[in-house]
């Protein structure tokens, strides 16, 4: 198998490829950062040279009282030190399937309120009755289920999207006690599924590293393995011809296929792709550096 250094592309890929794409989840599993640490390092991320490859802070409904004086007092003494407030921390608020929706929509009301936040975004779990909750005002993001269920879900996710609506599945591909890790062929058919109801997704759990393989004696999904898998869904190609692209573990085979994406190809898969949540943000950017996707700056 070539190692990360022996695969490194002889040029960036296309920047537009990464803008945005890795969400802060660092207070969810495995991660489970304490909420006052994630704050912290969300705005050392803000502040570095990859900046511009984070996405907002992952924000779990139960804690939004909690996040509104901690952005408070940051706001404070970064207001005190420089002579102004503090950029807004921009989050997304989550409520995992199963979780009451009032709750979700009384957290996004509590945070649009504080001064400091910039709710982005909420993500909670698809349910025939969606519609019904009141609408959050922000883009809506619906965790589906697995099996038949998802290709109605996915259907009726579709059936509401549009310009004026913004409105995207997301599907969980890490293991969790009660989630089985789906494998290629599954991970494959949602996106064929995806594609096809032209409905954009995101991803969240177990994409830590770029490239597939067996992290700390657990099966893990790589990022450009998927990225790669949705340009070519994009293309055409059905289940059966995505598998071997998620299964590939050698990043020397996965690399040319990112590095001969054009910016239309970038802007097209990160339209349908726009981003996933990943509880250690620095772990896929630090791999995506050794393998010279990235240009680094001060």
């Amino acid at each position: 198998m070539t190692r990360l250094s022996d695969a490194a592309a002889p040029r960036p890929a296309e920047p537009g490829l990464f803008a945005g794409l890795v969400d802060d989840a660092a207070v969810f599993p495995p991660g489970n950062a304490p909420l006052d640490e994630a704050v912290r390092m969300h705005r050392v991320h803000r502040t570095s040279w990859y900046a511009g490859l984070v996405g907002p802070l992952l924000v779990p409904a139960s804690a939004a009282g909690d996040l509104v004086p901690l952005v408070a007092a940051a706001g404070s003494a970064d207001g005190a030190a420089a002579g102004a407030g503090a950029d807004p921390v921009r989050v997304a608020v989550i409520g995992r399937p199963g979780v009451p929706v009032d709750r979700v929509l009384d957290a996004v009301a509590l945070l649009r309120s504080a001064q400091g936040v910039d709710v982005v975004g909420v993500e909670r779990g698809w349910e025939p009755s969606w519609r019904e909750a009141r609408d959050p005002g922000v883009p809506l993001t619906l965790e589906v289920p697995r099996g038949d269920a998802q290709v109605e879900a996915v259907a009726d996710i579709a059936a509401d999207a549009s310009d004026d609506r913004p409105l995207q599945a997301k599907f969980r591909t890490g293991a969790t006690d009660t989630w089985a890790w789906p494998d290629e062929r599954e991970l494959a058919t949602f996106v064929r599924t995806a594609v096809d109801h032209d409905l954009g997704f995101k991803l969240t759990g177990g994409l830590h590293h770029v490239v597939r393989g067996t992290h700390d004696g657990q099966e893990q999904h790589g990022l450009l393995n998927v990225l790669v898998a949705v340009r070519w869904a994009l293309n055409g190609d059905d289940v059966d011809d995505l598998v071997p692209l998620l299964a590939e573990r050698d990043p020397a085979v996965l690399v040319p296929h990112v590095t001969r994406m054009s910016a239309a190809d970038a802007a097209i898969v990160r339209a349908f792709f726009p981003a996933y949540g990943c509880c250690g943000v620095t772990d896929p950017i630090t791999e995506l550096a050794a393998l010279g996707l990235l240009e680094e700056h001060a």
